[in-house]
């Protein structure tokens, strides 16, 4: 069974190397969440530390999943910080859930969550991206997410091959 649930700022921090533990897993399996292989020894803990800051901030919200054990086996983050002309609208960032978790609801569960308080924080917008044709495209789909489009050869894949992007909306 597993447990989702919203990380402070101060929580974040202190789970720093499980949260880093998640994404190396994610990166090492191939998924392109914006780090190359091989992992530079500290960057997945340098990220988390940034975005454990931009939670304290407010500028974020951190979702995480938890298993049985209470370990953290999967991440979303809700980005908050827009422009001045965009109060209504937040990006939804690293989707990341551990492989041995995979295939069993995390992800939308995930999702879920963050929806939920996009709404209560009086979000109407949400924007995301992931590669063209994934298992996250299609849990985005779906889970009815529109599509906005594509960009061929817009990042790479941590081994270095280029790969498209695809750009999701869902109004709420």
């Amino acid at each position: 069974m597993t447990t989702i649930r919203e990380l402070d700022g101060a929580e974040a921090l202190a789970r720093v190397g499980e949260l880093a533990e998640v994404l190396r897993d994610c990166v090492e399996g191939g998924a392109s969440v914006g780090f190359m292989l091989p992992l530079a020894e500290g960057r997945p803990e340098t990220f988390w530390h940034k975005v454990a800051a931009g939670v304290a901030a407010g500028e974020r919200h951190l979702f995480v999943t938890e298993d049985s054990d209470g370990r953290i086996c999967g991440t979303l983050s809700l980005v908050i910080d827009m422009p001045d002309n965009q109060p209504h609208r937040a990006d939804v960032s690293k989707m990341l859930v551990h492989r041995r978790m995979r295939r069993q609801g995390v992800a939308e569960r995930l999702l879920r969550a963050l929806e939920a308080k996009a709404r209560e924080l009086g979000k109407t917008t949400l924007v995301l991206d992931t590669v063209t044709g994934s298992d996250a495209s299609r849990l985005y789909e779906r889970t009815g997410w529109q599509l906005a489009g594509d960009i061929p050869r817009y990042a790479l894949m941590p081994d270095g091959e280029p790969c498209s992007t695809t750009y999701y909306f869902r109004h709420l």
